[in-house]
């Protein structure tokens, strides 16, 4: 048998050798990792399982509340409860879109779509009752979970044209809930937690929490009763005469606080729409008309408080109608371009500034202006702040519209009587509100002040202004109780109060210009005439029955129920007469 020779001794050596010098290396590559990870990055990488372990979260603040000038709470955040599932989790989920969705009125065919999307989340409904929530997990279908979120709710709806709304995730996106969001929404804190792999707390581990701040309460100038009141005489007013929509403005003349505005159709914050399925709105600061004669006031006490006419200056031979071109009144649909007339057929007649005020004559007040230099009525229009954003805490107000071209022959005559002028209710219930105010003009607000922790702050300054002196104002007052008394408001009368006002009716333009078919029916009016406390104004758009396409007969009776709860609420005594 042959001999096979093993390996040379020598070669034996020089592999165990290298195996041995392998093995050092090694163990001190190892022993330089560990020195590295243990030493030298020992801060770095307790950093890094530190942020695995930490739990970081945003602390939500608590959304601040909003009250009426009593204190009657408008806007509240309660607690509420979101359904939510894990789709994966989800083992029918056509029966728990039937069971679960029918209970919390979601649509039930997207549910189930939405539970068969392999989604890693979807929401089922949020912001419901706690106790609805808590009935649906007792069902204890797998893959339904429930959360704590805030829910805005509003006690009453009647405000909701002055309050807006917030959207799903509590931001305001309208109304004051908007215009306030920043001061109402407060300031969020954070949670920082250490947990274990299961998400549990380590009792000796890292827990800092930053306390969010709470949001600042709204205290609003508002009153929840007069404000109920107004959307009531709206809504019969809107009955009564067949119209589109009716809006109202109740406003205090000496600080410009609004206690009450809004309007028909009707807005319900909660399902974020109104009741005629349109999106939210409001005609009291955003929408523009023209002001037809109530804008007669300012081209009167123009004219007074200029001293170029009295209240008492005669005007003899008033015609019915007017040509500012030659022959412009021969063509029977010619108005908007030079003819105008009064709105019902009279023989020429001797009239002072008075009368044509009360009697609300275009052709006279067309007459007055004429009479004035250039420049005289623009002056005041621009004065009382049309053309011009009154600056209240509400958003989307427009500044109007004032067309005074010098090239147009016909503007002025137009604008003296309400024409070539668009305007915001918000706008002329502060004209009014200056007379009223003994010719100061004050920027109309809604929110009083700020409560931060119990501290009230109040708003910034308000703007005021001299626009006629109160002499003119004294003067304009009384022409407005004759308007009443024996002129084309005697329907916005109150029993027991001397009230004044100005009646408005303009025809709304068309596709072919001016419809004498679609109208604008306004008043607005001031009491008690000697110090006055409050200024309601009234617009009815689109009234369809004849008998009541004016403002004296559409407007009038709206403002005359606004106004008789107003007094009573500031607590003036009727005097016993009618």
């Amino acid at each position: 048998m042959e001999n096979i020779p093993g390996p040379a001794p020598r070669s034996i050596a020089r592999r165990l050798a290298l195996m041995g010098g392998l093995l050092v290396i090694a163990w001190l590559a190892m022993a330089f990792k560990m020195y590295t990870v243990q030493v030298v990055d020992d801060e770095s990488h307790a950093e890094r399982g530190l942020r695995q372990r930490l739990s970081i979260r945003e602390v939500l603040p608590e959304r601040g509340e909003i009250f009426d000038r009593n204190g009657e709470a408008l806007a509240l955040t309660v607690l509420g409860a979101s359904l939510f599932a894990i789709p994966s989790e989800i083992q029918d989920p056509v029966l728990v879109a039937q069971q679960v969705g029918l209970r919390v009125g979601a649509d039930i065919e997207k549910l189930t779509r939405d539970l068969q999307s392999g989604e890693d989340f979807v929401y089922i409904k949020r912001q419901l009752e706690v106790d609805m929530v808590e009935e649906i997990m007792n069902m204890g279908f797998a893959g339904v979970y429930s959360e704590p979120e805030s829910k805005r709710i509003y006690p009453s709806s009647v405000a909701s044209h002055v309050l807006g709304m917030v959207n799903i995730d509590g931001v305001g996106i309208e109304g004051l809930e908007y215009y306030y969001q920043e001061d109402l929404a407060g300031e969020p804190g954070r949670a920082m937690i250490e947990q274990d792999v299961k998400g549990r707390q380590i009792p000796t581990g890292l827990r800092e929490i930053t306390e969010a701040v709470r949001g600042s309460d709204l205290i609003t100038t508002v009153d929840l009763l007069l404000q109920y009141s107004l959307m009531e005489a709206c809504r019969s007013g809107v009955a009564r005469t067949g119209a589109e929509q009716c809006w109202a403005v109740a406003l205090h003349p000496e600080t410009g606080e609004i206690l009450a505005m809004g309007g028909v159709p009707s807005f319900d914050p909660d399902e974020r729409v109104s009741e005629d399925g349109s999106p939210f709105a409001n005609f009291a600061v955003r929408g523009m008309y023209e002001p037809g004669s109530t804008q007669k006031a300012v081209t009167i006490a123009a004219a007074l408080d200029t001293g170029f006419w009295r209240a008492s200056d005669l005007i003899p031979q008033v015609p019915y109608e007017i040509e500012i071109f030659p022959r412009a009144c021969e063509e029977p649909d010619d108005d908007i371009y030079g003819c105008y007339r009064d709105f019902s057929y009279h023989d020429p007649l001797d009239l002072t500034v008075a009368d044509i005020f009360v009697r609300s004559s275009n052709v006279g007040t067309i007459m007055v202006q004429q009479s004035l230099p250039r420049g005289v009525l623009s002056d005041y229009i621009h004065a009382f702040g049309l053309g011009t954003r009154t600056g209240v805490d509400f958003s989307g107000e427009p500044e109007g519209l004032v067309n005074l071209d010098p090239s147009c022959s016909t503007c002025l005559a137009s604008a003296a009587i309400g024409y070539s002028v668009a305007v915001t209710p918000i706008q002329m219930a502060s004209v009014f509100g200056a007379i009223a105010n003994d010719g100061v003009w004050v920027q109309p607000h809604l929110v009083r002040a700020l409560r931060v922790d119990g501290e009230v702050r109040p708003v910034a300054d308000i703007e005021q202004r001299q626009v006629i002196s109160p002499e003119t104002a004294r003067i304009m007052r009384y022409l407005m109780a004759d308007t009443v008394n024996k002129g084309t408001g005697q329907a916005a009368a109150v029993t027991g109060f001397e009230v004044g006002g100005k009646t408005g009716t303009s025809s709304k333009l068309g596709f072919d210009g001016y419809d004498e078919e679609l109208n604008i029916a306004s008043f607005i009016g001031l009491a008690p005439i000697d110090d006055p406390k409050v200024v309601v104004m009234v617009v009815v758009d689109g009234p369809t029955r004849s008998e009541f396409r004016t403002g004296g007969s559409a407007a009038a009776p709206v403002f005359s129920e606004i106004m008789e709860v107003a007094l009573r609420r500031f607590g003036e005594i009727p005097n016993g007469n009618s």
